[in-house]
C-alpha cells in the first residue's frame, strides 16, 4: 500500500471558490467554500464583470479556513493546483495589474464589427453556411468589444489573459497558462496546442497581437513555487509549487474518469454540457474545435448548453418561494424539496417541452427559450421538471450529433456538477438516454481531476490509468426505465426535434424588433 498523499486544489466556479484536500485515493479529506456575493456585476444590463482580485483574495480566504480547521491534513499537502472557469477574460498593463474588471463568460455584450477576411476565405466560409457563426465569434469575442469601445483600455493593455493565467501570475509570479485552460475568445490553434501563426485564416477572428499573449504550458506541467507574499496569503509553505492542469470542464471530464469514446461525461453546472475524450481531433461542430484534454495526446469535443442548470437558480428565484421558505424552515436547501416533487409529475410533464436556450449558441446564434404544450393541467412542479427534461433534450441534441461526426455509440454517461447531486435528476437522465447513468464518489470531480494530474507529476502514480484506478469509484449506478425511455424516445424525435426549425424563422424575426 501507498502512503496516502495529500494536494490542495483550488477550484474557481461561477458562484463560488473552493479550497478542496484531496488524497491520492480520491477522497476529499477537508473543503472550505465561500460564495460570491456578487457572482458578478452588471454596469449595464447583460454584462457580467468582476474584480480579477475578487477571486484571489476568495482564494486566500479559503486557504486560510482549511488551515485553521484542518491544521494536522493542511501539514500534509505536497502540491497546489487551481481549476477556474473559462472564458473570463483580463486585461494586464505594464505592471502586471488588472486595467479594468474582469470579462466573465456569460457576459452577453457584442463587438459590431465583423472579422477582416481575405475575399477568398470570406466565400469559403460562405459556402458551408457558416458566416454566422464566425461574425458571432468575432462579436461575442471581449478583446473585440473592448478594441471598439474602450481603445485606451487596450492601447495600455501589454498582456491580455484568461482568469486562469492571472492567478497563476499571482500565486507563483510566472504569467503562465495551461493549454487545457484555454478555452476562451483568443487566437489558439488547438490542433497544434500553441498560439495561431498570424497567417492563419481565421486569425482576424481574434487578432490579439503575439507580444499580448502569455506562455503555454503543458497540463502536469510546475509553474512554479509559490512567492513569499502569495505563500503568506494563502497560509502555506513557500516551498510548495503550483502544477498546471486545466479548465473546470478539462478537470471534471478526468475525475469522473471519461477518457475514452465509451463514456460521456455530463456537467449539470451553471453551464451544462456533454463531452467526452478522444485521441482524434473531431470538430463538434464546424468551425468550433475540440478543447485540449488534460490527459496527454487527448481532446475533449464538447457541446454546450448556456446558462444550463441556471435555469434552476432561476425558477427559484422567480417562481419557488414556498420551496425556499420551507427548505429555510427545515435547514435544508431549497432544491432538495423542489427534487422529491420530481416524482409527482409524469414523463414528459403532461405534454409540456422546454427548450432551454435562454443564451444562444454559437450555431445557432438566433435562438431563444421557448416553452410549449401549456395548458390549465400544468403546476409550478410541471415547470420545473420541464427544465431539468429540456436541459437533457438539448444534451441529448448534442449527443446524438457527435456520435453521429465520430462514428461510435456511448454505452455509459457520467454526471459531474451540482444537478448531479439529484438521485431524482440522474434517474431521470438515466430514463431519457436509455444508458446507465454513474456518479462517482463526490459530486466534486473537477477538484478530483486536478488532483489526479498533480499526484501523476509527483510520481504518486506511473501514469493516469494508475491513477484512475486508484482515484475514481463508482458510487451510484442509475439503470433505466425502458417504459420512461420510450416515452422520451417518441417525444425526442417526433416533437423536441421539430422545435428549432419550426421557430428559427420566428427568432429571426424577434431579433430584428427592437
Amino acid at each position: 500500500m501507498k502512503k496516502t498523499s495529500v494536494v490542495l486544489v483550488f477550484d474557481i466556479g461561477t458562484q463560488s471558490t473552493r479550497a478542496l484536500l484531496v488524497s491520492s485515493e480520491g477522497k476529499i479529506l477537508a473543503k472550505a467554500q465561500k460564495g460570491h456575493h456578487p457572482a458578478y456585476v452588471s454596469r449595464k444590463s447583460g454584462w457580467a464583470e468582476q474584480d480579477p482580485d475578487f477571486y484571489y483574495q476568495n482564494l486566500c480566504r479559503v486557504s486560510r479556513q482549511l488551515r485553521e480547521s484542518f491544521p494536522d491534513i493542511f501539514a500534509q499537502i505536497r502540491a497546489v493546483t487551481l481549476t477556474t472557469i473559462r472564458c473570463t477574460s483580463v486585461c494586464l498593463g505594464r505592471d502586471g495589474e488588472p486595467l479594468r474588471p474582469a470579462i466573465l463568460w456569460l457576459d452577453q455584450r457584442r463587438a459590431l464589427g465583423t472579422p477582416a477576411l481575405k475575399p477568398w476565405i470570406s466565400a469559403a466560409v460562405k459556402a458551408v453556411g457558416m458566416t454566422k457563426t464566425l461574425n458571432l465569434q468575432y462579436q461575442k469575442s471581449h478583446c473585440n468589444w473592448i478594441r471598439e469601445n474602450e481603445p485606451d483600455i487596450w492601447a495600455k493593455t501589454k498582456k491580455y489573459v484568461l482568469l486562469s493565467a492571472y492567478l497563476n501570475y499571482r500565486l507563483t509570479g510566472r504569467l503562465a497558462d495551461s493549454t487545457a485552460s484555454i478555452v476562451g475568445y483568443v487566437p489558439y490553434d488547438f490542433k497544434n496546442r500553441c498560439w495561431k501563426k498570424k497567417n492563419d485564416l481565421v486569425r482576424p477572428v481574434f487578432d490579439i497581437p503575439d507580444e499580448m499573449m502569455c506562455e503555454l504550458v503543458d497540463p502536469g506541467d510546475y509553474i512554479g513555487s509559490l512567492t513569499e507574499t502569495a505563500a503568506e496569503d494563502l497560509g502555506l509553505n513557500k516551498d510548495l509549487k503550483l502544477i498546471a492542469t486545466g479548465t473546470d470542464k478539462a478537470c471534471e471530464i478526468l475525475g469522473l474518469g471519461c477518457v475514452n469514446k465509451k463514456k460521456a461525461a455530463f456537467s449539470f453546472g451553471t453551464t451544462a454540457t456533454v463531452t467526452f475524450t478522444t485521441s482524434d481531433y473531431l470538430e463538434p461542430e464546424t468551425f468550433i474545435p475540440p478543447y485540449d484534454s488534460i490527459l496527454p495526446g487527448h481532446y475533449t469535443p464538447e457541446i454546450e448548453i448556456f446558462r444550463g442548470y441556471w435555469l434552476i437558480s432561476w425558477f427559484k428565484k422567480e417562481f419557488a418561494q414556498k420551496e425556499v421558505m420551507e427548505a429555510l424552515e427545515s435547514d435544508i436547501q431549497p432544491e432538495e424539496l423542489l427534487n422529491r416533487r420530481l416524482k409527482e409529475i409524469p414523463a414528459g410533464c403532461d405534454g409540456l417541452l422546454l427548450q432551454p436556450y435562454f443564451t444562444p449558441n454559437l450555431t445557432m446564434p438566433e435562438a431563444k427559450g421557448s416553452v410549449i404544450g401549456l395548458s390549465d393541467v400544468h403546476t409550478r412542479i410541471h415547470f420545473y421538471r420541464a427544465i431539468i427534461e429540456g436541459i437533457n433534450f438539448a444534451l441529448m441534441d448534442g449527443m446524438r450529433h457527435m456520435e453521429k461526426k465520430g462514428g461510435f455509440r456511448f454505452e455509459e454517461i457520467r454526471v459531474g456538477g451540482g444537478g448531479a447531486q439529484s438521485s431524482e435528476i440522474c434517474q431521470i437522465t438515466a430514463d431519457m438516454f436509455g444508458l446507465p447513468v454513474v456518479r462517482t464518489q463526490t459530486y466534486e470531480v473537477s477538484g478530483i481531476g486536478s488532483a489526479i494530474s498533480a499526484f501523476v507529476t509527483l510520481g504518486v502514480f506511473e501514469d493516469y490509468r494508475e491513477a484512475l484506478r486508484c482515484m475514481v469509484h463508482k458510487k451510484d449506478v442509475f439503470k433505466p426505465n425502458r417504459r420512461q425511455h420510450a416515452v422520451y424516445r417518441k417525444l425526442y424525435e417526433e416533437v423536441y426535434q421539430q422545435i428549432y426549425p419550426s421557430l428559427s424563422g420566428i427568432y429571426e424575426k424577434m431579433s430584428r424588433i427592437k
